[in-house]
């Protein structure tokens, strides 16, 4: 009997003996997981993603602070290819058909039996098994644009005679790549090789294939031991999705494949006969990406890791009473991947970027709640937070203690000190 694979497993829910229970008599291994942590509300089971990278996170949908929908969003942005599944009351289904964007794996409602769920995580397993599996198969060439395109993305074209374009782009538009010969699309060329520099894993090639496709308009075909992918789309569709895909497939080649990848990214070009040149800077970027903690480097990003996670941490420093800060708000500003970011800064700095901010934040809020008057609201609004609850909950749980017992003890040691 083949081994089975084992998956990794981060729960949230606000119900602690739900929690509790599910955590310590779900037979995890022999369902084929290792539950790796557990989490009261959601932006700690956010932390714990950052952190731990698990395979699934089983959320509740209702949980204080951030929603389960919240979760998946902000999940989707730093894990691209993680499985969520939903634990939820029957009277949250509406809820949470918001939640079809963000790929849900299962939608479990409670209550729900240690037999259900268990069975639940058995159909789970045997998906994630069947995505993986799916993965790993050969991809099939497609001959006529294979033949018009690769040439056009491997071969220097210095001088291309006046109207060429045009012919190319009336060609392009037959094979099918492009909708019509006015179709005004961009390209990017993003490259891609295992980081050991072995030639591609089986299945390589068309993991990158499935991915892209779930993103964007795709040529994808393999060339010197890298895989290729031309990509078609508007600024908006890669401004949305080409770090996404490039962190995905860094993530689930080392999943699937069990090997470590690269990731280099062309900018936008809008010539068929520009192609060539597209294709030399990603491989320009890809071989930054080997010096990149995340594996991928988009060709306007030369920046190493310590001077990205120290423009980071200023950032962080001049922001953090900003709500909206993120991890992908932050990564967009700095025009590099969430999951580089994410890994750059843990690499230099030693912490995960929720950490590194929430300290910030509690350390404004100390120095706020000790020379000031202002009201615990006040204060956790000028911190970054609009529920002054979530604020008591980070303050307590960074301090030891609340905002009002720090103060009242602050006010007893400066009654006590000697005049």
């Amino acid at each position: 009997m083949a081994e089975k694979n084992i998956y990794t497993v981060v729960v949230a829910d606000d119900e602690d003996e739900l929690r509790e229970a599910v955590c310590a008599t779900t037979p995890w291994e022999a369902l084929g997981f290792h539950l790796v942590g557990s989490a009261s509300n959601g932006l700690d089971a956010l932390e714990l993603v950052e952190r731990l990278e698990p395979d699934l996170l089983l959320t509740d949908i209702r949980m204080p602070f951030i929603s389960g929908i919240e979760l998946a969003r902000q999940v989707r942005e730093i894990r691209p290819a993680m499985h969520i599944a939903f634990l939820s009351g029957y009277d949250d289904f509406e809820y949470a058909k918001q939640a079809i964007q963000y790929n849900i794996i299962s939608y479990m409602l409670k209550p729900l039996t240690m037999d259900g769920l268990a069975a639940e995580l058995k159909a789970i397993h045997e998906k994630i098994d069947r995505r993986y599996a799916g993965l790993r198969q050969s991809a099939q060439a497609e001959g006529g644009r294979a033949a018009f395109l690769i040439p056009l993305v491997l071969e220097p074209y210095a001088d291309m005679p006046a109207g060429q374009e045009q012919a190319l782009r009336q060609t392009a538009a037959e094979c099918g790549l492009l909708r019509g010969a006015d179709d005004a699309s961009q390209m990017v060329v993003l490259v891609s090789s295992m980081a050991d520099g072995a030639p591609c894993a089986p299945g390589f090639v068309h993991l990158a294939e499935q991915l892209a496709n779930k993103y964007l308009r795709h040529f994808v075909f393999a060339s010197s031991g890298r895989v290729v992918a031309v990509l078609w789309g508007n600024p908006s569709d890669f401004e949305e999705y080409l770090h996404i895909l490039a962190d995905e497939i860094c993530q689930l080649t080392e999943r699937a494949l069990g090997k470590r990848a690269l990731v280099g990214v062309s900018r936008t070009t809008g010539a068929f006969g520009a192609l060539n040149a597209a294709y030399r800077q990603a491989l320009d970027a890809l071989r930054a990406a080997q010096e990149s903690e995340g594996g991928v480097s988009f060709t306007a990003d030369t920046r190493k890791g310590s001077t990205l996670c120290q423009r980071a941490l200023e950032i962080i420093g001049q922001r953090y009473m900003d709500e909206s800060l993120s991890l992908a708000s932050l990564s967009a500003l700095l025009n590099v991947s969430p999951n580089h970011l994410s890994a750059c800064i843990k690499k230099t700095a030693g912490e995960t970027f929720i950490n590194i901010l929430i300290r910030r934040r509690m350390e404004a809020a100390q120095q706020l709640l000790l020379t000031t008057d202002l009201q615990v609201q006040e204060i956790a609004r000028r911190c970054g937070y609009t529920d002054q609850h979530y604020f008591s909950y980070c303050f307590k749980k960074y301090s030891g203690t609340s905002p009002g017992a720090l103060r009242r003890q602050a006010a007893r040691a400066n009654q006590e000190a000697p005049a």
